[in-house]
């Protein structure tokens, strides 16, 4: 690494937590791996230049972040008057939280996106005067046209483009239905976009769709949540910004080597919120793959890997997989920085009690997918009108989390559902359920809850 002062690094490191043990024949192995990161962001670390492990020094001319706020302004904006009122407070509240030198511009999104500020296609760097004038063009800001997210993500990359500082984060928020673009083109976008910038997404009130936006998010590492009441806008966008500000290395990937005859299975972030990144694979070399997980402030998440191992006879172990935190090489200048790494292991053994033994942190996040995969089918019976296949998935979902202490995903089923029986997941049908809470429960349907050390 560069000589500089380690609190300006953040600092990585990697846990693994699983049973190791498998009885003759046994072929899976499971592992959670635990990545922490330490001393970036706001807290005084500098962020790295990309494809480097090198800081930017904060007293150069490099900023520490760029940020593209992406504000609906279609017609439905206007229904009522004050939504589109407490969207410019709230694209406010955000310019006012940007620390000086990070680079900002603000889009407007119908069928088309317009630069609102700066224009000219760049970014303006954040001071008292440039703060100014952005929330000052916000007046421009008015309800006509129609939804084309594509367009207002497209513009947001070309605007980044430009951006000086690796960490590049876009704001999203929507009302209302990508109608005026079909879902393949904003599909294509969203794949050609993907690994360029992350991107939050908020939709506001309750005539959006949810898996438009948690699929935006998804595709583009970000979070997807539901501000149902317009006058929530300015903390949660002040909120989302101040994240976006402690950031402090960009472009980390998870990566797995395998040795010949190892198979993996599936790799997914488990928490904070479970996400699939199996087929996002990109192959660094034979054996070796490299799995994206964005931008990294302090935080920690979990991983759940799971690989399939070659038959093995009892007294014999191996090396199943080797899991690595790693700065790809942007610049193809040599090899990835290795910021941290865990190894998973595979021993057969004849000792039953040692072979059934689940290990906690596995079976706790095997508990979390489940949990939202049943929240995700139940309310999609339920809208089909599957009501015996509904009851059947929610009451499922309550099971689990009450079982895992997930206590905010079981006071979100509480408004879905009326719960007789946690324990044993026995539900009733609400006869009526406000949409608000139906779109928050699957909105928020993959946060998990950390698993108890």
């Amino acid at each position: 690494m560069a000589n500089f002062a380690k609190s300006q690094v953040p600092q990585f490191s990697v846990e693994v937590y699983q049973n190791e043990y498998l009885p003759e024949g046994g072929r899976e192995v499971n592992a959670i791996v635990t990545v922490t990161s330490t001393g970036g962001g706001t807290s005084g670390g500098a962020p790295l230049r990309a494809g480097t492990a090198e800081p930017v020094d904060r007293a150069g001319a490099v900023p520490g972040a760029a940020v593209v706020l992406m504000v609906d302004c279609s017609g439905s904006m206007d229904y009522p008057p004050a939504k589109m009122r407490n969207a410019r407070e709230a694209t406010a509240a955000a310019i006012d939280t940007l620390r000086d030198g990070v680079e900002f511009a603000v889009v407007a999104g119908t069928h088309r996106a317009v630069e609102v500020y700066p224009g000219g296609g760049r970014l303006a760097t954040a001071d008292a005067a440039h703060r100014a004038q952005a929330k000052e063009a916000l007046r421009s800001l008015t309800a006509s046209g129609g939804t084309a997210i594509g367009t207002w993500l497209s513009l947001t990359d070309t605007l980044l483009t430009t951006a000086r500082s690796p960490i590049r984060h876009g704001i999203l928020l929507t009302d209302g239905r990508n109608e005026h673009e079909s879902p393949a083109d904003l599909r294509a976008t969203l794949d050609r976009l993907a690994g360029r910038f992350t991107c939050d997404a908020r939709g506001v009130g309750t005539d959006w769709e949810v898996k438009e936006v948690t699929g935006i998010a998804s595709a583009l590492l970000g979070t997807a949540d539901i501000v149902a009441d317009p006058a929530q806008l300015a903390a949660d966008f002040t909120g989302m910004m101040e994240k976006a500000m402690g950031k402090g290395v960009a472009d980390v990937a998870l990566r797995l080597w395998t040795p010949v005859g190892v198979e993996i299975q599936f790799v997914k972030q488990v928490a904070p919120t479970v996400e699939d990144l199996t087929a996002r694979r990109t192959d660094a070399a034979p054996r070796i793959g490299d799995y994206p997980t964005g931008s990294w402030g302090d935080e920690s998440r979990d991983y759940h890997l799971c690989v399939r191992v070659p038959e093995a006879g009892i007294g014999r172990e191996m090396l199943a997989a080797r899991a690595s935190l790693i700065i790809p090489d942007a610049m193809g200048a040599g090899a990835p920085e290795v910021l941290s790494q865990g190894l998973i292991r595979a021993v057969w053994t004849d000792d039953l009690a040692a072979t059934t033994g689940i290990n906690p942190q596995v079976a706790h996040y095997t508990g979390q997918a489940e949990l939202a995969q049943a929240i995700q089918l139940g309310l999609d019976a339920r809208k089909l009108g599957d009501f015996d296949g509904a009851t059947a998935r929610l009451g499922r979902a309550v099971q689990l989390a009450a079982a895992s202490g997930n206590e905010d995903t079981a006071k979100l089923l509480s408004k879905v559902v009326d719960v007789v029986d946690a324990a044993t997941g026995t539900v009733r049908l609400k006869a009526k359920v406000a949409e608000a809470d139906e779109m928050t429960l699957e909105t928020r349907s993959t946060k998990t809850v950390r698993v108890k050390r």
